[in-house]
């Protein structure tokens, strides 16, 4: 099964069901748009995982930093992608190595791999690439 973008109805049922979700390349910096979409997500309920490696141990909006994926104790619902199209590769990898892979690689604005996506969908994720949930929620009414 290689990568198709999902319809409405899908989106709508991946932010209904998610419930933990791992934010990488999370900034300090209220200015950043990962900053913004986490706050937006931890305003809605969700359980925000920030995951920035120059950041460990520090905390994002009162939520502990994580170097890595791997290093998140629990297994999250979702990984939400702000790195540049190419790192993104990586850290679908990276989520896929996990002993508990999440249900679905969300990829932000701009974030397009579409071999990254592949190897998610292969594994049986849903993928989401070039979209933001800070925009999608509001647009769908959830």
């Amino acid at each position: 099964m290689s990568y198709t973008a999902p319809n409405d109805a899908a989106i709508a049922r991946i932010l209904n069901e998610t419930r933990r979700i791992a934010l990488v390349g999370a900034s300090p910096k209220p200015d950043r748009p990962s900053h913004g979409v986490m706050r937006f997500l931890l305003g809605r309920g969700y359980e925000v995982i920030p995951v920035n490696p120059g950041l460990d141990g520090q905390a994002i909006l009162g939520q502990r930093v994580y170097a890595r994926l791997a290093d998140i104790p629990g297994r999250v619902d979702m990984v939400d992608i702000f790195r540049n199209a190419e790192a993104a590769g990586e850290t679908v990898d990276e989520a896929l190595a996990l002993p508990e892979p999440p249900d679905t690689i969300w990829m932000q604005l701009g974030v397009v791999n579409e071999a990254a996506a592949d190897r998610a969908s292969r594994r049986g994720l849903a993928v989401v690439m070039d979209r933001c949930p800070a925009i999608e929620i509001p647009r769908l009414r959830l």
